[in-house]
């Protein structure tokens, strides 16, 4: 299992970027400025998108899992892989989400804190309502772990 850049062809992955995050205009706003980074397995498996945001920090702006493999131990692995990848060369790993009972638990688990939340983030800057488990995400919870 490796992480593997991707710096050519980034779209060619949106089917998948667009599971993490469900609006291509909001993927727009990372992805070029981003590093796209895949894990493979016999395939690839899963991605993620992480940006510098200055002062030793490193967002995490979209974390998918290809459906047919999810549940599967890939995005804990990719947020493993990245811990390793990226300690020693910055001090913080961002990670912002909506308030839903799959992905919120999910990085607590990965040794992730609660940080900030941002007020209607979902309402402001989606064009269509967004639902996880029938619960309509509303803020943006951000998460931070330190590397």
């Amino acid at each position: 299992m490796q992480l593997r850049e991707i710096s050519a062809g980034k779209r060619d992955y949106l089917p998948l970027l667009l599971v993490g995050d469900e609006q291509e205009e909001m993927i727009d706003r990372y992805l070029d400025r981003g590093t796209l980074l895949v894990l493979e397995d016999g395939g690839v498996k899963a991605l993620c998108v992480v940006t510098d945001e200055g002062n030793g920090t490193l967002e995490l702006k979209n974390l998918a899992v290809d459906p047919r493999f999810q549940h599967q131990g890939y995005g804990r692995a990719v947020i493993a892989l990245l811990v390793q990848r990226y300690r020693g060369a910055y001090r913080t790993l961002l990670a912002g989400t909506g308030d839903s009972p799959l992905t919120l638990p999910f990085y607590l688990a990965c040794g992730f804190q609660r940080s900030h939340v941002i007020p209607n983030f979902f309402i402001d800057h989606y064009d269509h309502p967004i639902f996880e488990c029938g619960r309509q995400l509303v803020d943006m919870i951000y998460l931070k772990r330190e590397l």
